[in-house]
């Protein structure tokens, strides 16, 4: 089946700065119209939206990550980004990488990767 293969997670220190990436296994024609997206779950809380960048280009954010977080993506290469900047100790979750292609009422999910905001 398709597979989404999450990277860059790591510890950094409040204030720092980190980016991740998601590799999907799709044929380019399918990654190119489908929407991507960063979710994310902390512990003891629910799994929740971060970012998403539809297929045209357009990207929304939770208000927690505007002016923080930029979501972009690279047709050619199947991967989608997430640069986080000025990380907070609350930003600190497993982040979930998600694939929803609409036309194939199919929605795929990466296996996630750690981020720990700390000092």
């Amino acid at each position: 089946q398709v597979q989404l293969v999450e990277s860059g997670g790591g510890l950094v220190q409040p204030g720092g700065s980190l980016t991740l990436s998601c590799t999907a296994s799709l044929s380019q024609s399918m990654f190119s119209i489908a929407t991507m997206g960063w979710y994310r779950q902390a512990p003891g809380k629910q799994r929740e939206a971060v970012a998403n960048i539809l297929h045209i280009g357009r990207a929304e954010y939770a208000e927690s990550a505007k002016g923080r977080f930029t979501i972009s993506r690279d047709n050619a290469k199947n991967t989608v980004f997430l640069q986080m900047t000025n990380l907070k100790p609350e930003d600190t979750a497993v982040y979930y990488c998600r694939a929803n292609i609409h036309y194939a009422g199919r929605e795929y999910w990466g296996q996630g990767t750690q981020v720990t905001v700390s000092s």
